[in-house]
């Protein structure tokens, strides 16, 4: 019955086209056109063409520039022909012949490679329904198929822009394909680097354009990112030392992308792209490998913009804050990460918040040492820490600062060291935060090794800014403390700043017999800012000096460091005066090593006699006269045959050689004022030696007020003449008048009695220093009170009634300054 209705049919078309009858409204009334090919679109003609009989021959290319030239003649049929072609490849998807889905996929390539004008829209969203198509099918080579082709869209550059697209199930798909676990090892690597390329194009096409899903948002951010570290982690893992990667190595494509997604991010974007990467390193436990976490940040920071450089590094220190409880391991791999960064970033900015960066570091020595005393690194005293890894984290703390200090301009870091040394714990000026006496001591100590990375590369030409008095004074005031160590990187600090032509490298390792020329020591000519800067500060950096070699703590290392400090001195800062300054302190120094009153040891005072050694033949070789330096060498020769354990050679080692028992010194052995004076005359030098008549005493300031060893009271009472005449226990209540001579007497120069008043001001600093302190509260109490004695005695006399006509004035029951009177009153 069909056959015989079909050709009926088939009859009634050839007598209807033999009579002018239109025939596709006949075929299109009949239902007929799937089953006559000759009388389908043309367009489906042309489709089906390009299909072989034989899907292994591969696409009809003849067939296929029909179909090409007929799209770009009729561009209005290119909706119906990707809508054809995605009907046929879902048809030969559901049959399972994919031979035929791959033609059908590279004529739809070919044809958006043809029409990439105005027209490509027509084409697109059928491309990606069939792309989706083959990504949700469960066969590994459809999926490298669809991300190819996925691919080669992407790097078309479109002229029109398309406002109804949609990435976010290619964003999904290609990021799971990047956590394939396939059992097949290299079918498992094509998978990983099929979907890092389909990412690598997601961003290509929609980074951009405007109109287009915005890929920065943090939904898409955190699949992204996490895809792509997971290949990066694994490769740093896995790979080993002379271990050769393919170049389609998940890891190579993977930073290929990472670096081309950092690229393009714009000021907005760092934070979404930056925060995934913290949290996967978070939640995988990456810190604690700290190369990995390294690695990464490394890429990070070498392919966003440098202006926006600054970005990483806030979100490094905002990490850090957060991670605060946290093991000592993750915030010292942290930690690691931002000395890095800060290593790359020397060519960028720290950003506006410089000071913020450093309290945020600051404050992590603070909370480590906290830490470290307790023994725990929460509140509630269950997560345990050591000391090791505590002590590993500071390290790395001092480290970074250093690191971001050296990215720092010159007025920055002068800035920063202002900064770092008000957060230094001080007695009597900064307050210590830390309830402990030990906490303390090591915040101290640690700050200033933080100093000292700063100081280390600090290079000014002009000392008065790199040391002004608000940084000198509290830094000086660290060589009176008891603390070794302090007192040791405090003279490494201000050599490291007075340094400035980087010759305390040469200075250091000298033995007392050097030549100078062999050093090849720049020097240059004092500037006028160098002469002010020593004149106002040479007297407090000698007396500090000579206080630290008063110190029966201080071992090799310091006077190996006062050496270098005085050599600098003299190298940077020479002249005439400066140099008969500092040869007068080496006497005194060498007068406090004789001293018996002075508790030293045999050490101690061969260590100071080393000093004075080891710098007067230096500074004999710097341009005094030949006489001086002849006697300096042959004082030094008397020493080497007789007294060895005098020069530094033998007091500066690892095993020093000293005398059994009391230490003698021969006449021989010692340089003599009257001979360098006699040297000095006639040179240039000779305007000055007039001061050798006056031997070096250091002059105590308030400087004291700073000494862990000083007490409150020494603030206030170091300039108060306490001698006991002025305190007497009974205070006898006598009335004066005061008269012009009075007070003439009060405000003359009394001449000779200044002498005796130093005298008396010397006594009175050492009681401060010497006497206990219930005796030193007493004192300043009736001082008080004996000044308050004078304040009543001069009131009476100032408001003493005048004398009645009866010779007696009646007394006043109410003082005149106590009386209070109306607020309308007028005087």
């Amino acid at each position: 019955i069909e056959e015989t209705s079909l050709w009926t049919t088939a009859h009634t078309l050839t007598c209807n086209c033999l009579s002018g009858v239109n025939v596709n409204s006949v075929c299109v009334s009949a239902g007929l056109c799937g089953c006559c090919w000759a009388l389908r679109p043309r367009y489906k003609r042309l489709v089906d063409n390009i299909f072989p009989e034989d899907p292994e021959d591969g696409l009809v290319k003849a067939n296929m520039e029909k179909l090409t030239f007929f799209a770009l003649s009729a561009p209005e049929k290119l909706d119906r022909i990707a809508a054809y072609l995605s009907e046929r490849l879902t048809r030969e998807l559901n049959r399972h012949r994919y031979g035929y889905v791959c033609i059908a996929m590279e004529a739809m390539e070919q044809l958006l490679l043809a029409c990439h004008c105005q027209s490509i829209n027509l084409l697109v969203e059928s491309f990606l329904s069939t792309l989706r198509l083959l990504l949700e099918a469960d066969k590994p080579h459809l999926h490298i198929l669809a991300t190819s082709s996925f691919v080669k869209f992407a790097n078309i550059e479109e002229d029109t822009p398309s406002y109804h697209r949609s990435y976010d199930f290619f964003v999904s798909r290609f990021s799971e394909m990047c956590h394939s676990e396939h059992e097949d090892l290299d079918i498992q690597n094509k998978i990983r680097v099929s979907g890092i390329r389909g990412l690598q194009g997601v961003v290509r096409k929609t980074v951009d354009d405007e109109l287009q899903v915005n890929i920065w948002e943090p939904r898409h951010m955190e699949q992204i990112v996490p895809a792509l570290l997971v290949n990066l982690q694994q490769h740093t893992h896995t790979s080993r030392p002379g271990a050769q990667l393919l170049s389609e190595s998940p890891a190579e494509q993977t930073e290929v992308c990472f670096r081309e997604l950092l690229s393009r991010a714009a000021y907005g974007h760092i934070t979404n792209a930056i925060r995934p990467v913290l949290m996967h390193l978070d939640s995988h436990s990456l810190w604690e490998g700290r190369s990995f976490a390294v690695q990464c940040f490394q890429i990070i920071m070498y392919s966003i913009q440098s202006q926006h450089s600054h970005l990483v590094i806030q979100q490094l220190l905002g990490h850090l804050d957060a991670n605060s409880k946290s093991p000592a391991s993750v915030r010292a791999g942290i930690v690691e990460v931002l000395s890095e960064a800060a290593v790359i970033e020397a060519t960028g900015s720290v950003g506006p918040t410089v000071l913020e960066v450093f309290n945020t570091l600051l404050r992590q020595l603070r909370q480590s040492v906290d830490y470290q005393l307790t023994g725990y690194y929460d509140n509630t005293g269950k997560r345990e820490t050591t000391s090791a890894e505590e002590k590993t984290l500071q390290d790395g703390v001092i480290k970074t600062i250093g690191s971001f200090a050296n990215t720092l301009p010159i007025y920055q870091r002068s800035e920063v060291m202002l900064f770092i040394m008000g957060k230094i714990p001080v007695p009597g000026i900064y307050p210590c935060v830390c309830l402990r006496l030990e906490g303390s001591r090591m915040i101290q100590v640690m700050l200033l090794k933080s100093l000292l990375q700063v100081s280390e590369r600090y290079e000014s030409c002009n000392l008065l800014t790199a040391l002004p008095s608000s940084f000198l004074e509290p830094l000086l005031s660290f060589t009176l403390m008891e603390d070794p160590e302090i007192r040791l990187l405090v003279l490494s600090i201000l050599t490291s700043l007075i340094d400035r032509r980087h010759n305390a490298a040469r200075l250091t390792a000298a033995s007392v017999m050097f030549d100078v020329s062999v050093l090849e020591l720049k020097e240059d000519r004092c500037s006028r800012q160098d002469n002010l800067f020593i004149r106002k500060n040479a007297q407090r950096l000698y007396r500090h000096v000579y206080l630290t070699c008063k110190e029966e703590s201080s071992g090799r290392g310091h006077y190996q460091a006062l050496v270098t400090l005085l050599a600098v001195l003299s190298v940077e800062l020479a002249n005439e005066e400066v140099v008969v300054d500092l040869i007068r302190l080496v006497l005194a120094l060498q007068e406090l090593a004789l001293s018996p009153h002075e508790c030293l040891s045999v050490f101690n005072r061969c260590g100071v006699h080393a000093v004075c050694a080891a710098f007067l033949n230096l500074l004999s070789q710097l341009g005094p006269p030949p006489p001086f330096h002849l006697h300096i060498t042959q004082v030094i020769e008397h020493r080497q045959g007789n007294a060895p354990h005098l020069l530094p050679k033998d007091v500066f080692c690892d095993e020093p050689r000293l005398p059994q028992g009391e230490l003698m010194v021969d006449e021989t052995f010692l340089f003599v004022q009257s001979k360098i004076c006699e040297a000095l005359t006639g040179s240039s030098y000779s305007a000055h030696t007039e001061r050798f008549n006056t031997p070096y005493t250091p002059q105590l300031t308030d400087e004291d007020r700073l000494s862990k060893r000083k007490s409150i009271g020494d603030v206030i009472s170091l300039q108060i003449d306490m001698d006991p005449q002025y305190c007497p226990d009974t205070q006898q209540v006598h009335t004066e008048q005061i008269t012009f001579e009075t007070l003439k007497n009060a405000i003359e120069d009394r001449g000779g009695v200044e002498e005796e008043e130093r005298r008396r001001r010397m006594q009175v600093v050492e009681r401060f220093q010497t006497a206990p302190f219930e005796e030193i509260a007493a004192h300043c109490g009736a001082r008080t009170s004996l000044l308050q004695s004078k304040l009543d005695q001069v009131f009476d006399l100032i408001i003493r009634p005048p004398p009645s006509p009866s010779g007696h004035s009646p007394p006043r029951s109410t003082p005149l300054y106590g009386i209070k009177f109306p607020d309308l009153c007028v005087y």
